[in-house]
């Protein structure tokens, strides 16, 4: 079955808006992002010919609501600089683009192999941006407003997680053969199920005591605060981390040999190694050791609100999705069907 892309698109509809099909085929839509910080996007909108009133309520959209922290900004940043670098290639003026673009831009993403997760993100936080220059009258209309957006598999989740063989396999081995750094950001992240940007973003004066438990204090998604208990191994590897450091007292959590904050590229590439190192094959991310800790904490009958509670999710359904994969697999059919037809050996 051939793939409709959206330059096949406009070939279809003579779209007045998008005339260069040849340039609109070559525009890329995934991987280096054409902007990564707000000076960045601001260059890149006045080159489009946004107006400055947009760029003024684009700095205000982007410190409002639920963009509180860095990391949320710089995921705005880089999905907005997406389209805006898109419209310009094209043609289309962002400020007031018409509902086909919307259209166009959506197809193009799903034509180029994007997750539908991704896609749905990028297209959110556009959506969101419009509706805030629309309100400032920084553009004139919001060109996703009821845009048919790509429906995304709630009842799966495509992170692949570890059992609790490798991850105690993992954690035996950072003890064993890696940093004190690198132990106790695997700890962290498998003992907290916290996202990594919130991880790398912690600060050693976010930890302290609560009630005799010890604890951290991590930005989590929505730029919220939440509190999580750090047990006894978690902790015991952070401290001889720090010790190692001298014991500062404040400034970033997890640091380079330069004092600089570690970045997200880092950690995926740390997890990665470490996991082959313990004969793990496939690629795993940072957001594996959160699979894995709230699948852990699920097989071992803690009720479902309190790993909801453990796991940040506003809805119960998102833990649900970790409960049915894990069931999914652990009750597959799968290796009794192949030993029914397997020979015996002799």
């Amino acid at each position: 079955m051939a793939v409709v892309t959206a330059t096949a698109a406009v070939s279809l509809a003579s779209s007045t808006a998008i005339t260069d099909m040849a340039r609109l085929a070559a525009i890329p839509v995934r991987g280096t992002p054409p902007v990564r910080t707000p000076a960045e996007l601001a260059s890149l909108m006045r080159a489009s010919g946004l107006p400055e009133r947009a760029l003024q309520a684009t700095a205000v959209w982007l410190v409002s609501g639920r963009r509180e922290s860095d990391h949320t900004r710089a995921a705005y940043v880089r999905d907005v600089g997406w389209w805006v670098a898109w419209c310009a290639a094209v043609g289309v003026d962002a400020a007031e683009p018409p509902t086909s673009a919307a259209d166009l831009y959506m197809a193009e993403l799903a034509a180029s192999g994007l997750a539908r997760a991704t896609i749905g993100r990028r297209v959110a936080a556009v959506s969101s941006w419009y509706t805030y220059l629309v309100r400032e009258q920084g553009a004139a209309t919001n060109p996703f407003d009821g845009a048919e957006r790509p429906r995304l598999d709630t009842a799966a989740s495509a992170t692949r997680a570890l059992s609790r063989e490798q991850m105690t396999a993992v954690l035996a081995h950072a003890a064993e053969h890696e940093t004190a750094r690198t132990q106790a950001l695997l700890w962290l992240m498998f003992a907290t199920a916290g996202r990594i940007g919130s991880l790398l973003s912690a600060r050693i004066e976010d930890l302290g005591q609560d009630r005799g438990h010890q604890v951290i204090d991590l930005t989590v998604k929505g730029g919220t605060i939440k509190r999580f208990a750090v047990p006894p191994a978690a902790l015991a590897a952070i401290e001889h981390y720090l010790n190692e450091r001298g014991h500062p007292e404040t400034g970033p959590l997890f640091v380079t040999r330069t004092s600089r904050a570690l970045g997200q590229p880092y950690a995926w590439k740390l997890v990665n190694r470490v996991a082959r190192a313990t004969g793990i094959t496939h690629t795993i991310s940072p957001h594996s050791f959160r699979h894995t800790a709230i699948t852990i904490a699920l097989s071992d009958g803690r009720p479902l609100h309190v790993v909801q509670d453990f796991a940040g999710h506003a809805d119960p359904r998102t833990t649900r999705r970790y409960d049915r994969a894990r069931n999914s697999l652990d009750r597959s059919p799968a290796y009794q069907l192949a030993a029914s037809v397997t020979p015996e050996s002799t």
